[in-house]
């Protein structure tokens, strides 16, 4: 008998390693604590912190003849001990794994006392993991002859179109046992005995059987059957296990993909990461399932649980929802990916881990694949050592699951690499990491190979946030957010939604693909450093970003479901152009403007290359809806987006009616503002307080914005674009669950869900996932909802109008922070100074300076530390001519002007280079200034620790330019962590120019500057005097020769400083027993020109030759004056400050 066994359990944090023996003398610091718990989702602003975590639970027991009792962990994160009434029973180091313990002989009559304790230290896995008993605990009572945990194997095999066959292995502890078989579909009451042909094992036996005519299982009817297995000895049932098992056929081939059933199915897949939201990693089966529910609607039918095994609960759910699941072990192997991940200990416990995984899950019909890893950097190592261990491995997999149930594979972003292929070759079933370029290639090369996306996608997006325009890529921004048109692509992954999708359906031999990922998790905020990824396609409070819908739309059939979707929100500052989507199902959409047509769009999922229309127009206040039709015209879906004000009243949107009063039931409450007429305020951020009492209490909240660093147990949470998310939990008596929701500067608004008597299951925890004491006041702080903005006179700029003022309004008006920040940047949001400005409060003057177009942005931090909201308007300039660049000051590698090759976007507006083949970043019409420089700066982000390549040009490389120096970077590397290097260039560069980067493998520039050199105090040719003129000279490179009557050269610009100059250091040559030189200092003062003469006699002989001047100050243009009867060849000079 299995039982839950969370209840009664206490908790303390320590200090990282704290003992037993410490633990044993700070007894009074527990605290009661339900499981399953992560104790890090309680703080948020520690998320990753190093510590120790202590449970305690003190029960009473009553011992039993010939009783085994087992001690069994669904998941502790992670080196975790178990000590049963003073004695350690057992350890266990990998975080993902289940695992139990026999405790028979520890446990006591009356009180006992387990301890257990977990290690966290980070940098750990490379994502948020959560830490403690953050799974369930069960304690397993037995006869003393009886199955062994997990030991039942059933496998069925399809034989012909009527029978399959069935395939049991049970294993079993005792002697002349006996062991019936049968089987019920699942909600069923009738159970079929099983018979057939037994054989004896050594520690069992295997049983064959069949059955005509199954239900089968399918991703549109999973349907499920339990198999009862009972243990006898001499007619008394000793032990009876039910587990869920369904009849399926898989089958992955090189050229037809992925069938199920032998229906070709293609894997429209997402990879999703255990944490549940404001849950953290507490698991809780509610909260799974609404994620697979979500998934499930957006046309998903596999998942993959990257990287790690899955709570055992999540296996139940797929087999019953018909979700396809590849199952997923490790995220790294002996080579660590982090100083204290798994690789400490995956070399001495893997065979462990790989026992518990498959024997655990070898039963499920959804399950299709066992991952062994994913991104194995030992396979790219080193092609003998990542053999080796995936063919130990593999082996481990099928020692335990020897019928095949499901295949092994592995998932890597190695495959361009040699070693890696080599590795392949022996799997055979590959997926990819972001590698649909090598497809077609690998699948010419090694046609044996069965290929798949293990990861695509990797497009980044914050829900409801618009950065325009959509044809400009940009992944980073002020306000750390990613724009949800689409336009925000990492240089690794995807170059769109679109792309993703039609890279998958146009590779008929590829099994399907796992978009990278389907919700936003906690930890790798690509690409800033903030809380939440941006990667899913859903946030973390469970609420669709658009793309959701683009694969909604790829993934379904309208003809059963149709669809529409149109964003982005229609809100923004008058006159400004929106780019306008739309993605339907369905083969034509239609696009409404305050009913007017804007015309049509035709999709063919099935062959086009466009699957979303695109309009661009002028923002307007109104309406705009979007039609679907098929293809008689009939309309099918329609979708409708207002042009909204102010929030007036609060909305809430309960997940369901009513609770059941089990201590478990969770309701999940979706709460969104509407202005006066109704329409929903789309980017709303007011901030809410949530008050309950009565049958249930707050578990969490969540507004799935990345940059809120507020506790998700708080009751007081702003919204994010529009929404936030409330989850309750029910308790353990009947009654109401009233819910209080409150915002400055409207009504309350109340709830009451009913909560009905339930059975309460033993063992369950009623204080698990619980919020804690709920906040009685809160601010009555009104945040900047939106910035419009106005300009004076008009958005184009020219000779005839260089100036123009534009004010700012906030709305609303009764914001508190009234602060605002002004910029001119281009499309990518990238500083620009074509336009100067001149802030006052919220007007600004914008000033016209050179030709080109820009954006005027006003933003606001919303009362907080950064940019929060970004407004914009577009401007243009025309009639004054080119801006050159100025390379002393840092400048973007986004700003690039020429490319040839791969050039993908990179952290903070920085690029990304190809990680095979040659790529050129170009920036023309640099000033350089007359001296230039030859130094320069580069910050530089590289995926490894290896040594890359690259070289400089002055000009483009296909354009006859010169190389400046082959150079190689090489530094540890530092996880999206640019890292600033220097280098020499063999010539300085001087006036205007070009500049080229050449690479060859895949890094991150961020941009570059070069050191400023003050020309004053430079060894200067005479050949780069700004100005030549006179009677008689030859220039000879860098020399003047031959220097006759009236020459003079002249040196602009030159900075002495306050302090000055006291000498001047010539070297040249005459033939004269003396050279008269007038050396003129000159400046521009007050409109009259100062002059400061000295008479220089060059005298025949030495070719370097010093003078003392008076003290020469400030910033001056110099002269070298040449008389005439002059005969001097002139090679450089220098002047000295002392």
């Amino acid at each position: 008998m299995k039982t839950l066994f969370n209840d009664g359990w206490e908790f303390t944090k320590q200090p990282l390693h704290t003992t037993y023996e410490a633990i044993m003398e700070k007894q009074k610091e527990f605290e009661p604590v339900g499981l399953p718990h992560d104790w890090l989702i309680y703080q948020t602003g520690n998320l990753y912190e190093d510590s120790t975590g202590w449970y305690r639970k003190r029960f009473v027991w009553s011992k039993q003849e010939k009783e085994l009792v087992f001690l069994r962990f669904d998941g502790i994160y992670m080196d975790s001990k178990v000590y049963v009434n003073g004695k350690k029973v057992r350890e266990w180091k990998y975080g993902y794994s289940a695992f139990e313990t026999e405790i028979t002989e520890n446990l006591v009559n009356g009180e006992n006392e387990i301890l257990v304790s977990a290690d966290f230290q980070a940098p750990n896995s490379r994502w948020y993991s959560g830490a403690g008993i953050y799974r369930n605990v069960w304690i397993r009572r037995t006869p003393v002859e009886h199955f062994v945990a997990d030991g039942i194997y059933f496998s069925a095999k399809k034989e012909t179109t009527e029978e399959w066959s069935i395939s049991i292995h049970t294993e079993v502890e005792g002697q002349d046992l006996y062991v019936e078989y049968a089987l019920r579909e699942k909600g069923s009451e009738i159970w079929e005995p099983l018979t057939g042909n037994r054989e004896p094992l050594e520690t069992g036996e295997y049983f064959k059987s069949s059955i005509n005519n199954p239900k089968i299982w399918d991703v549109e009817h999973p349907f499920c059957y339990e198999l009862a297995v009972t243990l006898k000895k001499d007619q008394e049932i000793l032990q009876r296990e039910v587990q869920t098992v369904g009849f399926r056929t898989l089958d992955f081939s090189p050229e037809t993909g992925f069938s199920l059933n032998g229906r070709k199915l293609k894997l429209n897949g997402v990879c999703e990461h255990h944490d549940l939201g404001c849950l953290g990693a507490a698991y809780h089966s509610q909260a799974m399932r609404r994620k697979l529910e979500i998934l499930k609607k957006m046309g998903v039918n596999a998942i993959r649980t990257a990287h790690n095994m899955p709570a055992q609960d999540l296996m139940e759910l797929t087999d019953e929802m018909g979700i396809l699941v590849v199952s997923e072990a490790f995220d790294c192997w002996e080579s660590p990916k982090n100083p204290y991940d798994y690789a400490r200990f995956f070399p001495q416990w893997y065979q462990k881990d790989v026992e518990s995984w498959i024997r655990r899950d070898r039963n499920h019909p959804s399950l299709i694949m066992w991952s062994i890893g994913n991104e194995i950097y030992d396979t790219h190592v080193s092609s003998t050592k990542g053999k080796e261990w995936m063919e130990k491995l593999i082996a481990e997999v099928r020692r335990y699951d020897s019928l095949k149930n499901a295949a092994v594979t592995l998932g890597s972003n190695y495959m361009p690499w040699e070693n890696t292929q080599k590795c392949a070759d022996v799997i055979k079933l590959i997926g990819y990491n972001y590698g649909e370029n090598y497809y077609e290639e690998h699948h010419e090369k090694h046609p044996d190979w069965m290929i798949y996306g293990s990861e695509t996608g990797s497009i980044v997006q914050s829900r409801g946030i618009y950065h325009f325009p959509y044809q400009q890529s940009v992944l980073a921004d002020e306000d750390e957010q990613c724009s949800s048109l689409g336009n925000s692509t990492t240089s690794w992954g995807a170059k769109s939604t679109e792309a993703c999708i039609l890279a998958e359906r146009d590779h008929p031999y590829s099994c399907g693909q796992f978009i990278w990922t389907g919700f936003d998790y906690i930890g790798e905020p690509t690409p800033y450093h903030t809380r939440n990824s941006y990667f899913g396609q859903i946030d973390t409070a469970g609420f669709p970003k658009d793309s959701y819908y683009i694969y909604q739309a790829a993934w379904t059939d309208y003809k059963k479901a149709p669809m529409v979707h149109i964003f982005p929100y229609w809100d923004f500052n008058e006159g400004q152009f929106i780019d306008l989507r739309v993605c339907s199902n369905a083969p034509v959409v239609e696009v409404f403007f305050n009913g007017k047509s804007q015309g049509t769009f035709t999709i063919d999922h099935e062959n086009g290359m466009e699957l979303t229309g695109h309009w661009q127009l002028p923002y307007k206040e109104g309406e705009i809806r979007a039609v679907a039709c098929d293809e008689s015209g009939r309309i099918v879906a329609e979708e409708v987006r207002y042009s909204f004000g102010e929030a007036k009243r609060i909305l809430l949107k309960p997940q369901k009616q009513s609770l059941r009063a089990n201590g478990e039931d969770l309701l999940f409450l979706e709460i969104s503002m509407e202005d006066e007429n109704g329409y929903p305020v789309e980017n709303a951020n007011n901030r809410v307080l949530i008050q309950t009492e009565g049958a249930g209490a707050l578990v969490g909240t969540d507004n799935g914005d990345s940059t809120d660093t507020e506790e998700y147990k708080k009751s007081c949470r702003r919204l994010f674009s529009g929404k936030l998310l409330a989850v309750f939990k029910a308790g353990t008596e009947p009654g109401n669950l009233r819910i209080r929701v409150s915002s400055p500067g409207m009504e309350d608004v109340y709830l009451e869900i009913p909560v009905e008597l339930s059975e309460v299951r033993e063992g369950i925890s009623s204080i698990a996932y619980l919020a804690g004491e709920e906040e009685k006041l809160f601010s009555q702080e009104i945040p900047v909802r939106k910035i419009c903005m106005t300009s004076s006179k008009g958005l184009h700029l020219h000779e005839g109008n260089l100036e123009t003022e534009v004010s700012a309004k906030l709305c609303p008006s009764t914001a508190w922070d009234q602060e605002v920040f002004w910029s001119v940047v281009d499309d990518a949001g990238i500083p620009l100074k074509i336009a100067e400005i001149e802030p006052e409060g919220q007007k600004v003057k914008v000033i016209a300076k050179s030709d080109g177009q820009f954006r005027l942005r006003c933003m606001s931090k919303c009362g907080t530390e950064k940019v929060r909201i970004i407004s914009q308007l577009e401007f243009m300039i025309t009639g004054l001519g080119t801006a050159f660049t100025n390379p002393y000051e840092f400048v973007s590698a986004g700003l690039y002007d020429y490319s040839k090759g791969e050039v993908g976007n990179g952290n903070e507006h920085g690029v990304a280079t190809a990680r095979g083949g040659e790529t050129h970043v170009g920036f023309r019409d640099i000033d350089f200034g007359a001296y230039g420089s030859d130094e320069i700066i580069l910050p530089i982000f590289a995926l490894t620790d290896d040594p890359y390549e690259l070289e400089i040009y002055e000009g483009m490389p296909d354009e006859g330019g010169v190389s400046l120096g082959k150079f190689v970077y090489q530094m540890p590397k530092k996880w999206n962590v640019y890292q600033t290097v220097v280098y020499k260039l063999n010539k300085r560069i001087r006036g205007i120019s070009s500049l080229c980067f050449v690479l060859w493998d895949k890094v991150h520039l961020k941009g570059f500057s070069f050191k400023q050199y003050n020309r004053a105090w430079q060894q200067i040719p005479a050949g780069e005097c700004d100005y030549l003129y006179g009677d008689s000279f030859q220039r000879d490179g860098d020399i003047i020769r031959k220097i006759g009557n009236n020459v003079t050269l002249k040196f602009t610009g030159m900075d002495f400083g306050e302090e000055g100059c006291r000498k001047l250091r010539i070297c040249g040559s005459t033939p004269l027993e003396k050279n008269t030189i007038i050396l003129q200092f000159t400046q521009e003062d007050k409109e009259q020109e100062v002059e400061e003469r000295h008479m220089l006699e060059f005298i025949l002989g030495e070719e370097i030759q010093e003078f003392t001047l008076d003290n020469i100050c400030g910033i001056k243009d110099v002269n070298f004056i040449f008389l005439p009867g002059s005969n001097f060849d002139f090679r450089w000079f220098q002047f000295l400050d002392m």
